[in-house]
């Protein structure tokens, strides 16, 4: 935050309303959708997660909405609402794809939530922070690679801005509602950490799974075991930390964004700079 302090009406004012007015009116069903090759048809076929990103967005919406009715300030409630018709809206993108294009994925039951909506929400906001930054390096690559015709990568584009949209919304309004509890920027950032915490354990507790179907709720480090196989990790931090610096220089600059990833992402290849640096210097005293 630049000029404006944390948890002002100001601040508020400026984080809903800058997220209300980028809302972008769009129908799934009469986008563009190209028409793909039997060669292409089958790459999107024996991608294997889109059952599961399917039912990532049915939560990601249920959950916003079971939510919003909760938020008394009205500002920050008609914002919320809005963003459960967008995640709602991902899903019925995904199910346009999926039945346009005889993808193999079946409508799972969404589990019952907790009766703390809020920090379900709170939990899930973290996750899809987690799972934005991972996936804006997967995004990159596969994009890169051509592995599906460039016009759907241009119809996932919407899905992808809407995403970086989002995430910066969550992170103001958790630096206002913790101000309004007050909560100072050290206390904030251990609580952030803390959530970021159990969001890793859930994407670690997939890489465990391996490649056999996760639970629904995560998705990012599937992308990465399909499209990455080409990719060094370190290519793969990079690409992440990059696209998410493109992105995020689309809003203002006002806005509060993600910052502990990031910082990590950046640690991470300093690191690997480093151990670069050092390796010659280690093999000649071995020698």
């Amino acid at each position: 935050m630049n000029r404006i302090e944390a948890g002002s009406e100001t601040h508020k004012t400026l984080f809903c309303r800058q997220f209300i007015a980028t809302h972008q009116v769009f129908d799934p069903e009469t986008l563009p959708w190209p028409e793909l090759t039997a060669e292409e048809l089958g790459r999107l076929r024996t991608i294997p997660f889109w059952q599961e990103v399917y039912h990532t967005e049915r939560r990601a919406g249920a959950i916003v909405d079971a939510f919003a009715p909760q938020i008394t300030d009205p500002v920050v409630r008609e914002a919320v609402v809005l963003q459960g018709l967008e995640e709602a809206r991902h899903a019925k993108l995904i199910r346009t794809m999926i039945d346009r294009y005889g993808i193999d994925a079946t409508e799972q039951p969404l589990e019952r939530f907790p009766t703390d909506l809020e920090t379900a929400f709170i939990d899930f906001g973290f996750g899809e922070c987690l799972d934005a930054f991972l996936g804006f390096g997967a995004f990159k690559n596969a994009r890169q690679s051509q592995f599906l015709p460039e016009k759907l990568f241009e119809i996932f584009d919407l899905l992808m801005f809407e995403e970086t949209r989002h995430i910066v919304f969550f992170i103001n309004y958790m630096a206002w509602r913790e101000h309004r509890r007050g909560l100072g920027p050290m206390r904030r950032a251990l609580k952030s950490t803390r959530y970021y915490s159990r969001a890793l354990k859930r994407l670690l507790a997939m890489v465990r799974r391996g490649r056999h179907p996760n639970d629904g709720r995560d998705f990012a480090v599937t992308q990465a075991n399909v499209f990455l196989d080409r990719f060094s990790f370190r290519q793969f931090v990079e690409d992440c930390y990059r696209e998410n610096a493109r992105r995020m220089q689309e809003f203002d600059p006002d806005l509060m964004q993600p910052r502990l990833l990031p910082a990590m992402a950046d640690l991470a290849l300093r690191g690997m700079r480093l151990w670069d640096r050092s390796r010659p210097h280690l093999r000649a005293g071995t020698r």
